[in-house]
């Protein structure tokens, strides 16, 4: 399937890499319809919208940084994708990375993160119900956390 993406213009990637948005992204909920790839730069992915080229996201699993990201998803948000549990195998978690000129002030939405179920290829935004998760983490400095915390 051909798509033209923002980062990478025209691409044939594998119809598997389509994902369903049920509501599509909060600010974005006429936009349903994405592709997930990898990026360029691991452990980064690119989430492309298939309707419209210039909208797209950078995004990052979260427990890349924060090994104790667990981000509290309603039993009515996990029945509307169709994962049974949090620690589902098919679920997949992401949250969407924010990079600014400088980009080791990168940050990532903790609070609103994307969940996949992988079978199905259907997505959804949600907030989570974990009040440690804030819109904005630090990448780098939760990264150097984490990083401190292995060490010990």
């Amino acid at each position: 399937m051909m798509i033209d993406t923002k980062a990478y213009g025209e691409l044939d990637i594998d119809e598997r890499q389509r994902i369903t948005l049920q509501k599509g992204l909060f600010g974005f909920e006429g936009f349903t319809e994405f592709a997930l790839m990898d990026s360029e730069h691991p452990p980064f992915y690119w989430f492309q919208s298939l309707d419209e080229r210039d909208i797209a996201f950078v995004l990052i699993d979260p427990r890349v940084f924060r090994p104790d990201y667990s981000p509290a998803v309603s039993s009515e948000d996990l029945e509307a994708l169709g994962i049974l549990k949090e620690g589902d195998a098919n679920l997949l978690v992401f949250s969407i990375v924010t990079i600014p000129e400088d980009q080791k002030r990168m940050t990532a939405n903790l609070q609103g993160p994307l969940l996949i179920n992988r079978q199905t290829r259907q997505g959804r935004q949600i907030i989570s119900g974990d009040e440690r998760w804030h819109v904005r983490h630090s990448i780098i400095e939760e990264m150097k956390h984490a990083g401190e915390d292995t060490a010990c």
